[in-house]
């Protein structure tokens, strides 16, 4: 049977992120996780939809992607599709050619896992390797430190304390309270949780959300931020302890995170709360 490459639409993401969720597992390399979906329904299920891509094989998905951003796909197969040379042959066609909907004309990126052959198949049409990024994992088969300050779960009540600390912590963020109800909406964030720390004053410091993939898979942390009035006193790492104790609260196996590895502070962070630093990765990228 070909490879039939597919837009889910909205009543077809719930099947996307199912198999996303069967498909982590601790000794996979990084990959496309269901709480990236979860972070990009921010802006609705339909805009999650429109950036959805999938390719099947007899109506069975073998391959999810994510268009995250303009010219970026974020790519992930199923394990044991890793080598399949057909569909990777028809990744690179799909990925290469605009009139396919995937990727536009000009400088793109794809993010594939380590060790699929779609990665050589890139390679051997042009496609370089861009900056590095580093893969971290925090082992949750034992008990987690206390994070040593006040955090709360935030709920519907309280969206607007974790939206105004996301905007605190990423210059040009634009997560408004809308957005925090929209994604809080989606199917991923059944098994999700955000997370607010707070100084001995009361004063919001820092944010991240979880996102657990079922009992005994990996979860994920996305994202992560610092009040930028309150950086410098540990609070990244707290609120990094205070993750990984929550995902290991709702059965995660292991806590993953992935930064640029130009971004020493954020590596030095997640290294401090207890990840352990994983080789790095790198996206495939087509010149302009």
């Amino acid at each position: 049977m070909a490879i039939v490459l597919g837009e889910p639409g909205v009543d077809g993401l719930s099947e996307a992120v199912r198999v996303l969720r069967e498909w982590q597992d601790d000794g996979a390399p990084m990959q496309l996780h269901p709480g990236d979906l979860g972070w990009f329904w921010r802006s609705g299920a339909e805009a999650t939809a429109a950036a959805v891509r999938t390719w099947s094989r007899d109506g069975r998905i073998l391959a999810v992607g994510l268009l995250d951003g303009p010219g970026l796909l974020r790519l992930t197969i199923e394990p044991a599709a890793h080598r399949d040379e057909e569909l990777a042959q028809q990744l690179v066609v799909d990925v290469t050619e605009p009139e396919r909907g995937v990727l536009p004309e000009g400088k793109a990126n794809v993010e594939a896992p380590v060790g699929a052959l779609v990665q050589d198949l890139l390679s051997e049409h042009g496609w370089n390797t861009d900056e590095p990024w580093t893969p971290l994992r925090h082992d949750l088969t034992e008990p987690v430190k206390d994070p040593g300050v006040r955090t709360e779960v935030v709920g519907p009540e309280r969206a607007q304390v974790r939206t105004a600390v996301q905007r605190a912590s990423f210059d040009g963020s634009r997560f408004t309270d809308e957005h925090w109800h929209a994604m809080a909406a989606g199917l991923p964030y059944a098994d999700a949780r955000c997370l607010v720390a707070y100084d001995d004053r009361g004063n919001a410091v820092a944010a991240v959300t979880v996102w657990s993939a079922g009992p005994g898979k990996p979860g994920l942390l996305e994202p992560m931020g610092v009040h930028r009035e309150h950086r410098g006193h540990g609070y990244g790492k707290a609120i990094t302890v205070a993750a990984a104790a929550a995902l290991q609260e709702l059965g995660s196996s292991s806590a993953l995170v992935c930064t640029p590895s130009s971004n020493v502070g954020a590596v030095a962070t997640y290294k401090a709360a207890g990840f352990r630093q994983c080789p790095e990765v790198r996206d495939r990228y087509r010149p302009a």
